[in-house]
């Protein structure tokens, strides 16, 4: 009995060994994402030759690729279509780097991805017109791009976000109304594009909002009366606008309002008499602390 534990405990390391080591498939994809976006240069380098769970933002759990987190790290670059057969990844994290070009189609394969953070990039062209598929998704953060086009009316179907910010970019045409049936929505930033229309009545089933950020487009019609269900919101910015009315700004409670925003002139025919107004600025919080 002696002599089998010796063994017994070194069929124990291999099969650990064995149950972290990441397939080729997953392995080769990094080395794309490495190759595509001047890994060489990178501020914190992957040196491929050791194992992958070693590599610099890379978590691996069960022979699995889970996380990347390559926050402020120097990519230049585009992102490798490949990116797509990471099935087990849940967190990517690329925010403020220079990674150019076009999101990959492939990046919707990504259904088990909970954080997309690509904030502060150069990333030009569509939003994925098929982002339903991602269901797993709880952030979305891409301000800070050249994202143009509209904003897919497939994002009212990822019941678990609770961050959305695309401000900063060059999209255009109306807020899609599917966007109401974003339950779970805390932070909705849509700040400095070119979207235009009214702002949809059904942003008001949005009970969990915290921060509703719609300045600085072409937005116009009035203000929506359902905004007056929005016990949560904390933060409204709507200045730099075309509204035609903001009457229905007075059935708001803004009492505990920490930023309210607004087009001063337009205000001073309202009463708010249940109201503080603060005016603030708001920046997105960059401060990455998973990731320090």
């Amino acid at each position: 009995m002696q002599k089998l534990l010796p063994l017994l405990a070194l069929f124990l390391i291999a099969g650990q060994a064995m149950s972290a080591r990441v397939s080729k498939k997953e392995k080769k994809v990094l080395i794309e994402l490495y190759n595509k976006t001047n890994g060489a240069e990178w501020t914190k380098s992957w040196d491929l030759n050791t194992p992958v769970e070693e590599w610099y933002g890379v978590k691996v759990s069960d022979g699995h690729v889970t996380e990347i987190r390559l926050f402020k790290n120097n990519l230049k670059g585009t992102l490798p279509d490949s990116l797509g057969k990471l099935g087990y990844l849940v967190h990517l994290n690329l925010a403020f780097n220079a990674i150019s070009g076009e999101l990959p189609k492939s990046i919707v394969k990504l259904k088990r991805l909970e954080v997309l953070k690509l904030e502060m990039n150069r990333i030009k062209g569509k939003l994925p017109s098929k982002i339903e598929k991602m269901e797993s998704l709880v952030e979305f953060t891409m301000f800070n791009n050249f994202l143009n086009e509209n904003i897919p009316e497939g994002f009212g179907k990822l019941r678990n976000l609770k961050i959305l910010n695309l401000s900063s970019n060059n999209l255009k045409g109306e807020i899609p109304e599917t966007l109401g049936d974003l339950t779970q929505l805390e932070a909705l930033g849509l700040f400095e594009n070119t979207l235009d229309g009214s702002i949809p009545n059904t942003l008001g089933n949005l009970k969990e909002l915290k921060e509703l950020v719609l300045s600085n487009n072409q937005l116009g019609g009035e203000i929506p009366a359902a905004f007056a269900q929005l016990d949560n919101l904390k933060v409204l910015q709507i200045q730099n606008n075309k509204f035609s009315s903001f009457k229905n700004l007075e059935l708001m409670n803004t009492q505990k309002f920490l930023v309210f925003d607004y087009d001063k002139l337009e205000f001073e025919k309202l009463n708010f008499s249940r109201t503080r107004m603060a005016d603030t600025k708001f920046e997105d919080d960059v401060d990455d602390k998973d990731d320090k």
